[in-house]
């Protein structure tokens, strides 16, 4: 490739990271209706609930996957936690590349 196509390309991937980056959340630290936040709990049940809020999410405008009345940073992190438990974390990986290295080696 030339060098100005790579240039290029290099811009457009840099502006649709940077178009996809979050932006602050006005109701963090907020209360919701209930006059309730969301803490580290709900963050990590919400974040094990993720696969199925998400479809009940594409056809009710009334459920999301990720409470914007939390408490921040501590949301958050349960969040993540939730997820890497649902989804296998890392340890799903290793295991995985394990299991085809060692099944190569019995077929040579």
């Amino acid at each position: 490739m030339k060098k100005t196509s790579l240039i290029a390309l290099g811009t457009m991937c840099l502006l649709l990271f940077a178009s996809c980056a979050a932006g602050p959340n006005p109701a963090q630290g907020t209360p919701d209706t209930d006059g309730d936040t969301a803490g580290f709990f709900m963050g990590l049940w919400h974040g094990i609930i993720t696969p199925v809020t998400f479809i009940i999410s594409l056809f009710t405008a009334d459920v999301n996957v990720y409470d914007v009345h939390n408490n921040g940073g501590w949301y958050n992190f349960g969040f993540v936690v939730g997820l890497s438990i649902i989804f296998g974390g890392s340890s799903g990986g290793t295991c995985a590349a394990k299991r085809r290295r060692y099944s190569s080696r019995r077929e040579e």
